[in-house]
């Protein structure tokens, strides 16, 4: 009796820790969702009410943005487990990946941190049949810049400097530039060894956004998907360059902040000349994306966000992840999973998960039309 005793305890611990630790292994682990129930026994972690699971049934594939992985995975956990006939599929790879699967029809959705451009909605019109593509915001959150210096828990950069530093212009951590920023922080020596992404990505644009809104001079680059300075290493996806810069001492680079909360990295605070330096985190990126306006027409929610905010506590290196579906033209196979699932990502329960787990949920009003527009789907 005092054996199996024992035994019911240690399993109870380790499924404890196995809980608790979710989000850290979503960040490194592999992008098959596919056992999100653990084989059914897992109970789900919502109320009945959260999901309506309406007609969804069969396999639902979708991939794209690294950036919303951690965020999209435990979506996929607590919608299998309330929805048992649907299985999802989620490979994190890069926005531009993922808008090549959905125009070339082999995914019901994308995930993309940037809004699509004319051609891509253009090209949508072939796999969206009477229709085309259009952009769902659904997570927001900080683009954390990530560093690990020895001897260094807190480090203050601005724009300029995180422009030289990332064009290969400020080679070492006790450059000028970034004594004037950290008075009485002892930087050492150490090269820099900066990180950017290898395949095309939105974390990159929107990096990309916010120095040539906020460092032209420094940064003279139009913003696109593909790394363009030169210098620097590559590392394939979010959580590729967070390793990186985790085991490299020396090191800097950008991803979504909750591959930083994750892994135990350190984040830059950004001096955006307010009254003191921003951190990441997700209330001081909501304040930024607060601000944004919707840019796009119909039921095409794109949004323009100011990326040279100077509003006190608005942290203004900010992402927003859009799904990319098609308005009409959705295959009907996969049309009542779509909407299930996006349903209930834009509902109460799906953006809570945002907040709690280093994202920024999208701002009530825009959340709105984003429920309507999943509603309105065919």
């Amino acid at each position: 009796m005092k054996l199996q005793r024992k035994n019911r305890l240690r399993a109870s611990a380790l499924g404890a820790l196995v809980v608790s630790g979710a989000l850290v292994l979503t960040a490194c682990g592999s992008d098959d969702n596919t056992g999100g129930t653990d084989g059914g026994s897992s109970k789900p972690s919502l109320a009945a009410g959260d999901v309506k699971c309406d007609d969804a049934k069969g396999k639902l594939l979708a991939s794209g943005s690294s950036a919303q992985k951690n965020a999209v995975d435990l979506w996929i956990k607590n919608y299998m487990a309330a929805c048992s006939g649907v299985e999802v599929n989620y490979k994190s790879s890069s926005s531009g990946e993922g808008i090549v699967a959905f125009n070339q029809g082999t995914v019901g959705f994308a995930g993309t941190d940037s809004a699509l451009k004319p051609e891509q909605v253009e090209e949508s019109k072939k796999a969206c049949t009477g229709g085309q593509a259009i952009n769902l915001p659904m997570v927001g959150g900080p683009v954390a810049i990530g560093f690990n210096v020895a001897g260094v828990d807190k480090l203050t950069l601005d724009a300029p400097t995180i422009a030289n530093i990332f064009n290969d212009k400020i080679k070492k951590w006790d450059d000028e530039a970034i004594k004037k920023l950290n008075p009485g922080v002892n930087l050492p020596s150490t090269a820099i060894q900066a990180f950017h992404r290898s395949e095309d990505s939105g974390t990159t644009e929107n990096l990309g956004k916010y120095l040539k809104a906020t460092a032209a001079d420094a940064w003279p680059y139009d913003a696109a998907k593909k790394w363009p300075a030169p210098g620097g290493q590559a590392a394939s996806g979010s959580a590729g360059v967070a390793a990186q810069v985790k085991q490299t001492d020396g090191a800097i680079g950008y991803f979504e902040l909750s591959f930083a909360s994750s892994q135990g990295i350190k984040t830059v605070a950004v001096n955006t000349g307010a009254a003191a330096p921003v951190a990441a985190t997700p209330e001081n990126a909501s304040k930024a994306i607060a601000a944004a306006k919707i840019a796009g027409q119909g039921s095409d929610l794109a949004l323009k966000l100011d990326y040279a905010t100077k509003a006190e506590g608005a942290y203004p290196l900010v992402l927003v992840t859009y799904e990319v579906v098609c308005d009409k033209g959705n295959k009907a196979e996969t049309l009542g999973a779509v909407k299930s699932f996006l349903g209930y990502t834009a509902g109460d329960a799906g953006q809570k998960i945002l907040s709690d787990n280093g994202y920024a949920p999208i701002p009530a009003e825009i959340n709105k039309k984003v429920r309507d527009v999943v509603a309105s789907l065919s």
